[in-house]
């Protein structure tokens, strides 16, 4: 992947911008922005003074990032969390895939954060009436999502999540000969899930882990990313835990705003958890196996 967009998506984007304005403002140079492991990126100044954020990928298919728009509009719509304004999405007569956004710069965070995060997040996981999924498949990472709607939440987690990933992870080679204890997880996703409401889930980001959270210039917290659906709130919540980055003061006030269930820290943190791992499994290899063996174990131990 290259590190500076192509001429040909430069041009699309000038002409996107153009579309939206009364002149057709025109990119004066390109700066790469690092971060990202599945896609290349970079900030784009205009002749205008202004700046935007394009990310591309020269071999995803084009519905990844209109879908990943669709999420970030969704978050803006459902909660306070401040997500970049899509601008626009599409693709290249080259056939690179792209997303436009605001370019949002990245500062220090303010003292309350952590705080403000905790609280759009309550705000975000509002239940309400219906099934679990969403309006159509996404991505998770560069992997396919599917969302098609269930009442029940185990089975969701099950067909859905878990499933898809692991037998992924089987065509790989990974996680070999270990079949029964998923069988046992499986039968056991009833118990584990007893106590979440039926028929109100709640929105969620769907990949909150540090690297999707930054602070503004003005310090305020941005939410990048997402993997969108309607599911269990204590998703969110195990995403944030897996690989850090989230201060005890995140976790406090959010535990001062909901109730959480104590199977949640009995184990069903590390249920969550599973999937995520298993998606590292498969992005990107062995490395990721003892992790969801170790998840694995700790659920079992609530069965």
């Amino acid at each position: 992947m290259t590190a500076l967009p192509p001429d040909e998506i430069v041009r699309a984007v000038e002409r996107t911008l153009a579309d939206r304005s009364d002149r057709a403002p025109r990119v004066e140079n390109a700066t790469r922005v690092s971060g990202g492991c599945i896609n290349p990126s970079a900030r784009l100044r205009l002749d205008d003074g202004r700046s935007v954020f394009v990310k591309w990928n020269t071999q995803a298919p084009d519905s990844m990032f209109v879908t990943e728009a669709a999420g970030l509009d969704a978050l803006r719509d459902h909660s306070g969390l401040r997500t970049p304004e899509v601008l626009g999405v599409g693709a290249s007569p080259g056939g690179s895939s792209w997303l436009l956004l605001d370019f949002i710069p990245a500062g220090r965070p303010s003292p309350e954060f952590w705080l403000r995060l905790a609280r759009g997040l309550v705000e975000l996981h509002q239940p309400s009436a219906g099934p679990f999924g969403w309006h159509g498949d996404n991505y998770i990472g560069s992997l396919p999502q599917a969302n098609a709607w269930e009442e029940d939440w185990a089975s969701f987690w099950w067909l859905r999540r878990l499933e898809p990933q692991l037998r992924l992870a089987w065509d790989s080679g990974f996680l070999r000969g270990d079949q029964e204890a998923w069988r046992t997880l499986e039968r056991g996703l009833p118990v584990v899930l007893e106590d979440v409401p039926a028929q109100s889930p709640s929105l969620l980001h769907g990949d909150l882990w540090s690297g999707n959270v930054y602070p503004s210039a003005e310090g305020e917290p941005v939410v990048i990313d997402p993997a969108v659906y309607r599911g269990h709130s204590e998703v969110d919540l195990a995403m944030t835990a897996l690989f850090g980055g989230f201060a005890p003061e995140f976790y406090d006030a959010y535990a001062d705003a909901t109730s959480l269930s104590p199977l949640y820290d009995a184990g069903r943190r590390d249920l969550y958890q599973l999937y995520p791992l298993l998606v590292h499994v498969n992005l990107f290899g062995g490395s990721y196996e003892a992790g969801v063996r170790a998840a694995r174990a700790r659920v079992l131990k609530m069965l």
